[in-house]
């Protein structure tokens, strides 16, 4: 099969909207592959924090993001030989990746590691821009969102029960900040792609968000 045939579902959002959750459940239902593409722009933040990159050298954090040697095993996400599932889940490292994920060479940096992740059976991808420049013409696109409040809920409680302090006024700050910088930045700003689904989670559980996708994708 042609990498074009292979078919993909793309599931965009906002931070803490859900998207990872729910990906991983069309993907687990579905026995197709699955790509976190957030946790890559994670990768980079926690490699250039580690590395003591300066976060205003474009160029060093593209350099970073090229040669990130990571690997994903079920849930779990390596860096070099490292289980760094939880570190990148810290807030430092996701405020971190939202600042660098703006920077057009460091997107091109990880372009061709996220279109490598697209083999048979099928792929389900999550992030910002899936649908709008990596994957443009997958024949399911899915824009999932959910109100600030909504988010800032589930955010905490994913914190706490990673073990990390957690606050809902700071968080809901930080949402809002994450929100308008990935929405106004130049380079691949976080919208619905064309022809994508629109769903929002707020009142849903991820199971009712889940078959929803399933739903669209089985009447294609």
């Amino acid at each position: 099969m042609s990498t074009a045939k292979i078919p993909v579902i793309t599931i965009d959002g906002p931070t803490a909207s859900g998207k990872g959750t729910v990906a991983q459940k069309v993907a687990r239902h579905l026995g197709f592959h699955y790509l976190d593409s957030g946790a890559l722009y994670r990768l980079t933040a926690l490699s250039a924090l580690r590395r003591d990159v300066a976060l205003n050298d474009e160029h060093a954090l593209a350099k970073t993001a090229e040669h990130l040697h990571c690997h994903f095993d079920g849930a779990h996400i390596f860096l070099a030989n490292e289980d760094v599932t939880t570190a990148i889940r810290a807030e430092l490292v996701g405020n971190t990746a939202s600042r660098i994920a703006a920077l057009p060479t460091v997107r091109q940096a990880l372009y061709g590691l996220q279109l490598s992740f697209r083999k048979a059976p099928g792929l389900v991808a999550d992030g910002r821009d899936m649908g709008t420049v990596i994957f443009p013409h997958a024949p399911l696109k899915v824009f999932l969102t959910a109100s600030v409040e909504a988010r800032a809920q589930r955010r905490y409680k994913q914190l706490i029960d990673k073990g990390f302090p957690a606050n809902m006024d700071d968080l809901s700050k930080d949402l809002t900040e994450r929100d308008a910088r990935d929405t106004n930045r130049s380079s691949a700003p976080l919208r619905p792609a064309e022809g994508a689904h629109l769903l929002d989670t707020s009142e849903m559980t991820a199971d009712e968000a889940v078959a929803q996708v399933l739903s669209w994708y089985a009447a294609l």
